[in-house]
């Protein structure tokens, strides 16, 4: 029952899909460990709305459609930390300008570029795809959500004071590790084993994301974990790619 609870939790604070109203939302950092569990849902509903889409209209228009639906789904959550980031690192200079403009609900230049640019990036990449994209939505959504519990695991919080992102700090342990990234990695068994080696890279690239912010500001903020995850799904579909080509 208190898994359920947790996971329920983890659904409230991710998602924007209904849920029971009483919640201990004071359990919800231990909650974060559901989050490959949470890209499963999310990953389930672009793989049938993909599906379902490229059935009627060009593979083009169906991928469009699966993104428009996990933003959707999520309220744009992952996305909206992204975007603060690129605005935050890319036009400050010290920490405190980064954490202030990583606050700053207005988005910039840098951020709306960010966006932009990895959007089609996504869409460029997962229109060539053969007829696995389902498998690779659901696997990518999955695989993205482990990325931000490494960085939880490795770094602290880099704000001083409490914000409202900050109910989700939480520094998993190695059991709950273990059970995220079991959780993040099983929908890889729905692609040709080569595609293991996608994670490979995802891995390496939020390494140095970690370090990097860490670096910059001594830690992680929401909006890198946020960031984190979206740069880690792009990624794996840029890697599965590549791979693609041997198989």
């Amino acid at each position: 029952m208190r898994h359920l609870k947790l996971f329920l939790l983890a659904l409230s604070f991710y998602t924007r899909l209904p849920h029971p109203q009483i919640l201990d939302y004071k359990q919800l950092p231990q909650a974060a460990v559901y989050l490959p569990l949470v890209g499963w849902l999310v990953g389930g509903v672009c793989a049938l709305v993909f599906y379902l889409a490229d059935s009627v209209w060009p593979q083009a228009t169906a991928v469009i459609l699966a993104l428009i639906a996990g933003i959707l789904l999520t309220g744009a959550l992952h996305e909206d930390g992204f975007a603060d980031v690129c605005d935050g690192f890319g036009g400050g200079m010290d920490k405190q300008r980064i954490l202030e403009i990583m606050k700053d609900s207005h988005i910039g230049v840098y951020g709306v570029l960010g966006l932009l640019l990895m959007l089609l990036l996504k869409i460029s990449v997962l229109i060539e795809m053969p007829a696995a994209v389902p498998s690779v939505l659901l696997a990518g959504h999955s695989i993205s959500r482990l990325p931000p519990l490494l960085l939880m695991r490795r770094y602290q919080y880099a704000r001083e004071h409490q914000s409202k992102a900050s109910g989700a700090v939480y520094r998993p342990n190695f059991r709950e590790l273990a059970f995220a990234a079991v959780t993040a990695l099983l929908p890889l068994a729905l692609l040709p084993v080569l595609c293991a080696l996608a994670i490979i890279p995802v891995l390496l690239v939020s390494v140095l994301l970690g370090h990097y912010f860490y670096r910059r500001i001594g830690g992680y903020t929401g909006d890198c974990l946020g960031a984190s995850q979206q740069v880690a799904e792009t990624v794996f579909y840029l890697s599965v790619s590549a791979l693609w080509i041997f198989i």
